[in-house]
Protein backbone atom coordinates (compact mmCIF):
# COMPACT_ATOMS: atom_id res chain seq x y z
CA UNK A 1 0.00 0.00 0.00
CA UNK A 2 2.99 2.52 0.60
CA UNK A 3 4.51 1.75 -2.37
CA UNK A 4 1.09 2.50 -4.29
CA UNK A 5 0.80 5.77 -2.37
CA UNK A 6 4.13 6.66 -3.53
CA UNK A 7 3.92 5.92 -7.19
CA UNK A 8 0.38 8.11 -6.96
CA UNK A 9 2.69 11.21 -6.00
CA UNK A 10 3.00 14.14 -8.06
CA UNK A 11 5.98 14.22 -10.30
CA UNK A 12 7.07 17.46 -9.05
CA UNK A 13 6.80 16.23 -5.03
CA UNK A 14 10.80 16.52 -3.81
CA UNK A 15 12.68 15.08 -0.70
CA UNK A 16 15.89 16.53 0.32
CA UNK A 17 19.22 14.42 -0.62
CA UNK A 18 19.46 12.90 2.82
CA UNK A 19 15.76 11.11 2.09
CA UNK A 20 16.67 10.37 -1.14
CA UNK A 21 19.62 8.51 -0.30
CA UNK A 22 18.31 6.58 2.46
CA UNK A 23 15.26 5.53 -0.86
CA UNK A 24 17.44 4.34 -2.88
CA UNK A 25 19.60 2.56 -0.47
CA UNK A 26 22.99 4.81 -0.91
CA UNK A 27 25.20 5.83 1.68
CA UNK A 28 26.14 9.19 1.93
CA UNK A 29 28.89 9.24 -0.47
CA UNK A 30 27.59 7.22 -2.72
CA UNK A 31 24.95 9.39 -3.06
CA UNK A 32 27.41 12.43 -3.50
CA UNK A 33 29.10 10.44 -6.26
CA UNK A 34 25.42 9.73 -8.18
CA UNK A 35 25.19 13.06 -8.04
CA UNK A 36 28.15 14.00 -9.40
CA UNK A 37 28.35 11.59 -11.86
CA UNK A 38 24.95 12.75 -13.00
CA UNK A 39 23.34 9.22 -12.49
CA UNK A 40 20.70 10.86 -9.67
CA UNK A 41 19.21 13.95 -11.30
CA UNK A 42 18.34 17.22 -8.64
CA UNK A 43 16.02 19.98 -8.86
CA UNK A 44 16.59 23.43 -7.53
CA UNK A 45 14.63 24.31 -4.47
CA UNK A 46 14.09 27.36 -2.36
CA UNK A 47 16.68 28.00 -0.77
CA UNK A 48 19.20 27.26 -2.89
CA UNK A 49 19.68 23.35 -2.08
CA UNK A 50 18.86 20.83 -4.33
CA UNK A 51 15.99 17.93 -3.98
CA UNK A 52 15.69 14.97 -6.00
CA UNK A 53 11.79 14.28 -7.13
CA UNK A 54 9.65 10.96 -6.27
CA UNK A 55 10.26 10.78 -9.96
CA UNK A 56 14.03 10.41 -10.30
CA UNK A 57 13.99 7.83 -7.36
CA UNK A 58 11.09 5.84 -8.96
CA UNK A 59 12.75 6.10 -12.35
CA UNK A 60 15.49 4.00 -10.72
CA UNK A 61 13.89 1.75 -8.13
CA UNK A 62 12.19 0.10 -11.26
CA UNK A 63 15.19 -0.51 -13.09
CA UNK A 64 16.21 -3.61 -13.78
CA UNK A 65 19.04 -5.15 -11.34
CA UNK A 66 18.10 -2.67 -8.63
CA UNK A 67 19.91 -1.54 -6.25
CA UNK A 68 22.83 -3.35 -6.88
CA UNK A 69 22.92 -1.97 -11.10
CA UNK A 70 22.83 1.51 -9.47
CA UNK A 71 25.74 0.46 -6.31
CA UNK A 72 28.00 -1.13 -9.37
CA UNK A 73 27.99 2.12 -10.95
CA UNK A 74 29.44 3.58 -8.09
CA UNK A 75 31.62 1.39 -7.05
CA UNK A 76 34.61 3.35 -6.25
CA UNK A 77 38.15 1.76 -5.30
CA UNK A 78 41.72 2.08 -4.18
CA UNK A 79 44.74 1.75 -5.12
CA UNK A 80 45.11 -1.77 -3.34
CA UNK A 81 42.00 -2.87 -4.34
CA UNK A 82 41.93 -1.53 -8.14
CA UNK A 83 45.28 -3.48 -8.79
CA UNK A 84 43.37 -6.18 -7.76
CA UNK A 85 40.38 -5.73 -9.69
CA UNK A 86 42.85 -5.27 -12.90
CA UNK A 87 45.37 -8.61 -11.67
CA UNK A 88 48.15 -6.00 -11.90
CA UNK A 89 50.57 -5.24 -9.07
CA UNK A 90 50.38 -2.39 -7.41
CA UNK A 91 53.28 -0.86 -8.80
CA UNK A 92 52.09 -1.53 -12.30
CA UNK A 93 48.80 -0.22 -11.66
CA UNK A 94 50.41 2.95 -10.04
CA UNK A 95 52.71 3.65 -12.89
CA UNK A 96 49.47 3.24 -15.05
CA UNK A 97 47.82 6.04 -13.17
CA UNK A 98 49.69 8.17 -12.75
CA UNK A 99 50.58 8.41 -16.64
CA UNK A 100 46.52 9.13 -16.60
CA UNK A 101 45.41 6.04 -18.30
CA UNK A 102 42.25 6.54 -16.35
CA UNK A 103 40.82 9.33 -14.07
CA UNK A 104 40.26 9.32 -10.57
CA UNK A 105 36.91 9.80 -9.53
CA UNK A 106 37.51 11.65 -6.11
CA UNK A 107 39.80 12.01 -3.69
CA UNK A 108 40.73 12.47 -0.01
CA UNK A 109 43.58 13.81 2.23
CA UNK A 110 45.04 11.47 5.02
CA UNK A 111 46.44 12.20 8.20
CA UNK A 112 49.80 12.39 7.05
CA UNK A 113 48.43 14.56 4.36
CA UNK A 114 48.86 12.73 1.64
CA UNK A 115 46.51 12.39 -1.15
CA UNK A 116 44.35 9.08 -1.45
CA UNK A 117 43.00 8.60 -4.93
CA UNK A 118 39.96 6.31 -5.97
CA UNK A 119 38.78 5.33 -9.27
CA UNK A 120 35.60 3.62 -10.84
CA UNK A 121 35.77 0.03 -10.95
CA UNK A 122 33.68 0.65 -14.19
CA UNK A 123 36.80 2.61 -15.69
CA UNK A 124 39.31 -0.09 -14.56
CA UNK A 125 37.43 -2.90 -16.00
CA UNK A 126 36.64 -0.90 -19.66
CA UNK A 127 40.39 0.05 -19.70
CA UNK A 128 41.48 -3.65 -18.70
CA UNK A 129 39.50 -5.25 -21.42
CA UNK A 130 40.63 -2.73 -24.13
CA UNK A 131 44.26 -2.27 -23.37
CA UNK A 132 45.23 -5.98 -22.14
CA UNK A 133 49.12 -5.44 -23.50
CA UNK A 134 49.60 -2.98 -20.61
CA UNK A 135 48.62 -5.21 -17.65
CA UNK A 136 50.91 -8.73 -18.24
CA UNK A 137 54.74 -9.32 -19.22
CA UNK A 138 56.97 -6.04 -19.59
CA UNK A 139 56.19 -2.81 -21.06
CA UNK A 140 57.18 -2.56 -24.60
CA UNK A 141 60.77 -0.36 -24.09
CA UNK A 142 59.33 3.01 -25.96
CA UNK A 143 55.93 2.86 -23.68
CA UNK A 144 57.80 2.33 -20.66
CA UNK A 145 60.02 5.27 -21.08
CA UNK A 146 57.14 7.60 -22.07
CA UNK A 147 55.12 6.47 -18.90
CA UNK A 148 57.51 6.99 -16.54
CA UNK A 149 58.38 10.12 -18.84
CA UNK A 150 55.62 11.49 -17.93
CA UNK A 151 54.46 13.82 -14.72
CA UNK A 152 52.21 12.22 -12.27
CA UNK A 153 48.55 13.06 -14.13
CA UNK A 154 46.10 12.38 -11.83
CA UNK A 155 45.58 15.73 -10.19
CA UNK A 156 44.94 16.84 -13.94
CA UNK A 157 43.35 14.16 -14.94
CA UNK A 158 41.05 14.54 -11.93
CA UNK A 159 40.13 18.28 -12.56
CA UNK A 160 39.31 17.47 -16.08
CA UNK A 161 37.00 14.95 -15.09
CA UNK A 162 35.45 16.89 -12.29
CA UNK A 163 34.92 20.37 -15.04
CA UNK A 164 33.29 18.49 -17.34
CA UNK A 165 30.52 17.45 -14.63
CA UNK A 166 29.89 21.05 -13.46
CA UNK A 167 29.85 22.19 -16.71
CA UNK A 168 27.14 19.51 -17.68
CA UNK A 169 25.32 19.62 -14.19
CA UNK A 170 23.95 23.70 -15.50
CA UNK A 171 23.40 25.47 -18.93
CA UNK A 172 23.81 28.78 -17.19
CA UNK A 173 26.58 30.41 -19.14
CA UNK A 174 27.80 32.17 -15.82
CA UNK A 175 27.96 29.15 -13.90
CA UNK A 176 29.64 27.24 -16.57
CA UNK A 177 32.29 29.87 -16.19
CA UNK A 178 32.96 29.63 -12.66
CA UNK A 179 33.03 26.49 -12.87
CA UNK A 180 36.01 26.54 -15.40
CA UNK A 181 37.35 29.40 -13.32
CA UNK A 182 37.55 26.95 -10.28
CA UNK A 183 40.46 25.79 -11.44
CA UNK A 184 42.37 28.76 -11.31
CA UNK A 185 44.17 30.60 -8.87
CA UNK A 186 43.42 33.95 -7.73
CA UNK A 187 46.20 35.51 -9.68
CA UNK A 188 45.15 33.32 -12.82
CA UNK A 189 41.74 34.69 -12.49
CA UNK A 190 42.62 38.48 -12.13
CA UNK A 191 44.92 37.91 -15.54
CA UNK A 192 42.19 36.47 -17.19
CA UNK A 193 38.66 38.11 -16.45
CA UNK A 194 39.91 41.96 -16.27
CA UNK A 195 36.72 43.28 -15.37
CA UNK A 196 36.35 43.67 -11.73
CA UNK A 197 32.59 43.30 -11.51
CA UNK A 198 32.91 40.20 -13.77
CA UNK A 199 35.56 38.78 -11.86
CA UNK A 200 33.27 39.19 -8.37
CA UNK A 201 30.60 37.71 -10.08
CA UNK A 202 32.66 34.91 -11.32
CA UNK A 203 34.07 34.40 -7.91
CA UNK A 204 30.95 34.11 -6.45
CA UNK A 205 29.68 31.38 -8.34
CA UNK A 206 32.60 29.36 -7.96
CA UNK A 207 31.80 25.93 -6.98
CA UNK A 208 33.90 24.16 -4.50
CA UNK A 209 35.46 21.47 -6.85
CA UNK A 210 36.26 18.85 -3.46
CA UNK A 211 33.71 19.20 -1.64
CA UNK A 212 36.16 18.43 1.43
CA UNK A 213 36.22 20.23 4.55
CA UNK A 214 39.25 20.58 6.67
CA UNK A 215 40.04 22.44 9.82
CA UNK A 216 43.56 21.56 8.98
CA UNK A 217 45.80 24.54 7.29
CA UNK A 218 48.56 21.72 6.02
CA UNK A 219 45.38 19.87 4.51
CA UNK A 220 43.88 22.84 2.99
CA UNK A 221 47.11 23.24 1.14
CA UNK A 222 47.33 20.31 -0.39
CA UNK A 223 43.90 20.20 -1.34
CA UNK A 224 44.36 23.52 -3.30
CA UNK A 225 47.38 22.12 -4.72
CA UNK A 226 44.98 19.16 -6.41
CA UNK A 227 41.98 21.29 -7.20
CA UNK A 228 44.25 24.47 -8.88
CA UNK A 229 45.99 24.32 -12.37
CA UNK A 230 49.60 24.86 -12.14
CA UNK A 231 51.40 23.38 -15.62
CA UNK A 232 50.97 25.89 -18.12
CA UNK A 233 49.90 24.20 -20.85
CA UNK A 234 46.75 23.44 -18.09
CA UNK A 235 46.01 26.81 -17.55
CA UNK A 236 46.46 28.24 -20.64
CA UNK A 237 43.99 25.52 -21.76
CA UNK A 238 41.29 26.69 -19.37
CA UNK A 239 42.37 30.27 -19.95
CA UNK A 240 41.15 29.86 -23.39
CA UNK A 241 37.94 27.97 -22.58
CA UNK A 242 36.96 30.62 -20.01
CA UNK A 243 37.73 33.13 -22.41
CA UNK A 244 35.09 30.92 -24.90
CA UNK A 245 32.41 30.77 -21.74
CA UNK A 246 32.41 34.48 -20.90
CA UNK A 247 32.16 35.15 -24.41
CA UNK A 248 29.13 32.89 -24.39
CA UNK A 249 27.62 33.92 -20.89
CA UNK A 250 28.10 38.02 -22.02
CA UNK A 251 25.73 37.41 -25.36
CA UNK A 252 22.92 35.89 -22.52
CA UNK A 253 23.15 38.50 -19.93
CA UNK A 254 25.71 40.78 -18.64
CA UNK A 255 27.75 40.17 -15.27
CA UNK A 256 25.65 42.74 -12.40
CA UNK A 257 27.47 46.67 -12.99
CA UNK A 258 27.30 49.26 -10.28
CA UNK A 259 24.38 51.85 -10.77
CA UNK A 260 21.61 49.39 -12.48
CA UNK A 261 20.11 46.19 -12.38
CA UNK A 262 21.55 43.20 -14.35
CA UNK A 263 18.61 41.20 -16.18
CA UNK A 264 17.85 38.23 -14.52
CA UNK A 265 18.59 35.11 -15.95
CA UNK A 266 16.85 32.74 -18.08
CA UNK A 267 14.43 30.29 -16.84
CA UNK A 268 15.85 26.65 -17.06
CA UNK A 269 14.41 22.95 -17.02
CA UNK A 270 15.53 20.72 -14.75
CA UNK A 271 16.99 17.70 -16.31
CA UNK A 272 20.24 15.92 -17.84
CA UNK A 273 21.82 15.62 -14.88
CA UNK A 274 21.38 19.47 -13.96
CA UNK A 275 21.25 21.16 -10.64
CA UNK A 276 18.91 24.08 -10.16
CA UNK A 277 21.00 26.09 -7.85
CA UNK A 278 19.09 29.67 -8.34
CA UNK A 279 22.03 31.04 -8.22
CA UNK A 280 21.82 33.78 -10.47
CA UNK A 281 18.81 35.44 -8.90
CA UNK A 282 21.53 37.35 -7.40
CA UNK A 283 22.10 39.23 -10.78
CA UNK A 284 18.68 41.36 -10.48
CA UNK A 285 20.02 43.18 -7.14
CA UNK A 286 21.34 45.88 -7.27
CA UNK A 287 25.13 46.44 -7.38
CA UNK A 288 26.82 49.86 -5.66
CA UNK A 289 29.18 52.24 -7.73
CA UNK A 290 32.80 51.31 -7.18
CA UNK A 291 35.17 53.63 -5.29
CA UNK A 292 36.98 56.05 -7.62
CA UNK A 293 40.27 56.38 -7.92
CA UNK A 294 41.48 59.84 -6.82
CA UNK A 295 43.34 62.53 -9.56
CA UNK A 296 45.43 63.72 -6.63
CA UNK A 297 49.30 62.67 -5.26
CA UNK A 298 49.02 62.18 -1.66
CA UNK A 299 52.50 63.30 -1.26
CA UNK A 300 51.93 66.54 -3.18
CA UNK A 301 49.18 67.30 -0.87
CA UNK A 302 51.10 66.97 2.03
CA UNK A 303 53.73 68.83 0.82
CA UNK A 304 51.18 71.88 -0.03
CA UNK A 305 49.74 71.52 3.37
CA UNK A 306 53.01 72.84 5.05
CA UNK A 307 53.06 76.03 2.95
CA UNK A 308 49.16 76.69 3.81
CA UNK A 309 46.13 76.04 5.54
CA UNK A 310 43.29 74.19 3.90
CA UNK A 311 40.40 77.11 3.69
CA UNK A 312 37.46 76.12 5.79
CA UNK A 313 35.28 75.49 2.33
CA UNK A 314 38.08 72.78 1.02
CA UNK A 315 38.53 71.24 4.29
CA UNK A 316 34.67 70.14 4.52
CA UNK A 317 34.39 69.30 0.85
CA UNK A 318 37.52 67.23 1.46
CA UNK A 319 35.69 65.34 4.38
CA UNK A 320 32.89 64.58 2.43
CA UNK A 321 34.79 63.35 0.11
CA UNK A 322 36.45 60.49 2.03
CA UNK A 323 33.00 60.23 3.76
CA UNK A 324 31.58 59.63 0.63
CA UNK A 325 34.55 57.17 -0.48
CA UNK A 326 34.34 54.92 2.66
CA UNK A 327 30.39 54.45 2.02
CA UNK A 328 31.23 53.42 -1.47
CA UNK A 329 33.87 50.76 -0.25
CA UNK A 330 31.47 49.83 2.32
CA UNK A 331 28.68 49.67 -0.33
CA UNK A 332 31.03 47.43 -2.65
CA UNK A 333 32.34 45.08 0.40
CA UNK A 334 29.00 44.15 1.07
CA UNK A 335 27.48 43.54 -1.89
CA UNK A 336 30.74 41.16 -2.35
CA UNK A 337 29.50 39.43 0.62
CA UNK A 338 26.14 39.29 -0.77
CA UNK A 339 27.23 37.19 -3.68
CA UNK A 340 29.45 34.74 -1.88
CA UNK A 341 26.58 34.39 0.62
CA UNK A 342 23.75 33.60 -2.64
CA UNK A 343 26.48 31.54 -3.85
Amino acid sequence: MAVQECRERSATATVACGRAARELGLRSREFELAVQLGHVRTVSAPGGRPRVTWEEIERHRSGEGFPESLRNRLWAVGTAEAAQLMGVSPARFARLAKAGCFAPVRFYVNRYRAVVWHYLAADLVEFADANPELLTGRTPPGLRLELEGRDDQRARSWRARRLDQLTGRTAEPWEQAAAVAAVLSPDQLADAVPDPYERAYVSALRPDLSGIRSASAAAREVIERVTLAVDADEIGRHRERLALALDAAREVRPAPTPGGYAPAAPAREPGGGAREDGRSDLAAKRVPEPESDSDSDPKSDRDQGRDREPEPERAAGDREARRGRADTSARLRAWLRRLRLIA
